[in-house]
């Protein structure tokens, strides 16, 4: 895949719509229907043509850009999206230095992918079904993403693999970063240029 800063921005603003769903799902109970979709979708594109097409348009990303662009600041809000974005690149780079759970994690999605010729990707059960490969094999990785929300919105069940969905989610699309020369330094050094590109994406939409 490519290697430019677009597909960088592309992948980057992917993990970003994963956490901002993972707060507006923690925080109220839902959260935006078609982005969340998009977000999930992402898990089972394992094969894609391009960066883009693991999220099938520029508008999907609409959630992860604004969120790119005006999310991540020094506000409490801001501060918790950053944390969970850190968090999961440090768990996506022991992900990727574990064998075993790669290749546990590559199995169970395509079991997923099987068990979608007979259900609907978005029925309760098969969201539970995505939220157990996170619990299953991500988790135990460690250390664990610390979700803060409403303690009455968290202890629904449907909330809670809603949440760890779209954190597979971010495992995924920071699986794509890297795979499209994402790295740290990029985020510390490249962000204005990261954010610019954001920006002219958000004006086309």
């Amino acid at each position: 895949m490519a290697n430019t800063l677009y597909d960088r921005t592309i992948a980057f603003a992917g993990i970003c719509q994963a956490v901002a769903l993972v707060q507006q799902v923690a925080k109220d109970g839902y959260c935006d229907n078609s982005a969340f979709e998009t977000s999930v979708k992402a898990i089972l594109n394992t094969s894609p043509t391009n960066t883009l097409d693991v999220f099938g348009s520029e508008a999907n990303l609409k959630v992860g850009l604004e969120c790119l662009v005006k999310g991540i600041d020094n506000t409490p809000t801001g501060s918790e999206l950053t944390r969970y974005v850190i968090s999961l690149m440090a768990l996506e780079r022991k992900l990727s230095g574990n064998p075993e759970a790669m290749s546990q994690l590559g199995n169970r999605i395509q079991m997923l992918e099987r068990q979608t010729d007979h259900f609907h990707l978005f029925d309760e059960q098969m969201i539970s079904n995505v939220a157990s490969i996170y619990l299953d094999i991500i988790s135990p990785i460690g250390p664990r993403i610390q979700v803060t929300g409403t303690p009455s919105v968290l202890q629904q069940t449907s909330n809670q693999h809603k949440v760890r969905a779209l954190l597979l989610s971010g495992i995924r699309c920071a699986v794509l970063w890297r795979q499209v020369g994402g790295k740290r330094r990029h985020l510390i050094f490249g962000r204005k240029k990261m954010l610019k590109q954001a920006q002219i994406l958000l004006a086309r939409i």
